[in-house]
């Protein structure tokens, strides 16, 4: 059942201790067997979209995938031999009236990430 919650992520770069600025992430809805691409977006300067991942009536009960592009990353800040490429975050969302914040805190070798406020 869609509802007027909203999904919303920020990313910080815990190496260099600043927000993950221009981060690639993509949002998937998976549904069984399948999986639909649902966003592309960036972080801006503060490590946050400037705009909810998802919202409104397209935002659904399910499961969700967030893939963050943190090698790219991590490339350009010139770190080389990233063990990370792309941190895949799913999650299952049961209330599409809420807000979902799925943070990640994350270096080229570790990452953290949690259901935030």
């Amino acid at each position: 059942m869609a509802g007027s919650g909203k999904l919303t992520t920020h990313v910080l770069d815990t190496m260099h201790g600043t927000p993950a600025a221009g981060m690639r992430i993509d949002l998937l809805h998976s549904h069984g067997d399948h999986t639909h691409h649902l966003a592309t977006a960036t972080t801006n300067m503060d490590g946050r979209l400037d705009q909810p991942l998802l919202d409104g009536e397209k935002f659904d009960a399910g499961t969700y995938i967030i893939l963050f592009e943190v090698g790219p990353y991590f490339s350009r800040k010139g770190v080389e031999g990233s063990f990370l490429s792309t941190v895949p975050v799913q999650f299952t969302v049961e209330d599409a009236k809420a807000h979902y914040h799925i943070p990640l805190l994350v270096s080229p070798f570790a990452y953290s990430t949690y259901r935030g406020s």
